[in-house]
């Protein structure tokens, strides 16, 4: 028995984004998902596919400055919009920033797979409460999973982003 690929003949549309900082231009179907339209179109690979669901935060992107799960957004719901990606939060210099360098020397992470969701809730966190209590870090952590690590080497990063932070602001 011969199986025959038959071609899409979903409607499909040119999409028009920034991603970190670089507008891009792809051709999408109406259907196709956020992360898979970076990952497979446009060749960012920083937001990890872990559930398609929204529950496990490995595809955690800021879409025009709020923090969203790219596996439940469709990407033309993206047109015209500012993607940035864990990798677009990088220093000018391509250094990592103060988050993403506390996570590293803290160990808070292993593989990587989960990072996104964790800086981007830290980020937010941290933008919201420069002095977050461990219980509220914690409570930021909802939503991401990680099956490498214990989630304290996670509290311990937050708590030392946020005091490097508030130093840095003075």
């Amino acid at each position: 028995m011969s199986h025959e690929i038959v071609p899409s003949t979903a409607p499909t549309r040119t999409l028009e984004i920034e991603v970190d900082g670089v507008t891009r231009q792809t051709l999408i179907e109406d259907r196709e998902l956020l992360v898979d339209v970076l990952r497979d179109r446009i060749g960012v690979k920083a937001p990890k596919i872990g559930c398609y669901g929204g529950d496990c935060g490995a595809c955690t992107v800021e879409l025009d400055g709020k923090i969203v799960k790219s596996c439940i957004v469709l990407a033309a719901e993206a047109e015209g919009s500012e993607v940035t990606t864990l990798a677009g939060i990088s220093e000018q210099d391509g250094d990592l920033d103060v988050i993403q360098r506390t996570f590293w020397e803290k160990d808070a992470f292993q593989c990587g797979f989960c990072i996104s969701g964790f800086v981007f809730s830290t980020r937010d966190l941290l933008a919201r409460d420069p002095d977050p209590s461990d219980e509220e870090i914690r409570e930021s952590m909802v939503g991401n999973y990680c099956r490498c690590t214990g989630y304290q080497t996670y509290v311990e990063a937050v708590r030392t982003a946020a005091e490097r932070l508030r130093v840095d602001s003075k």
